[in-house]
């Protein structure tokens, strides 16, 4: 009897584990995937960017491409 309450117990802890990691992929307007594109760059507008500029575009673009599959 303790053996079922036990395994019931880790699978809803396991659910829930689940749900909270899906709703932290989303936000008030939408998934990222929904709000967001992949940055593209002229060649111009990548040479005036600075060093952490390129760093949070490649970022970004990695995300999209980790967590939407969408290659920039």
């Amino acid at each position: 009897m303790k053996r079922r309450i036990m395994d019931m117990i880790v699978r809803v802890l396991l659910l829930l584990a689940v749900l909270s990691g899906i709703a932290a992929c989303t936000t008030t307007k939408g998934s990222f995937c929904q709000i967001s594109d992949p940055i593209r760059l002229s060649s111009q507008a990548v040479d005036a960017l600075s060093d952490a500029e390129v760093k949070a575009v490649l970022a970004h673009n990695r995300k999209m491409t980790a967590l939407c599959g969408i290659k920039p």
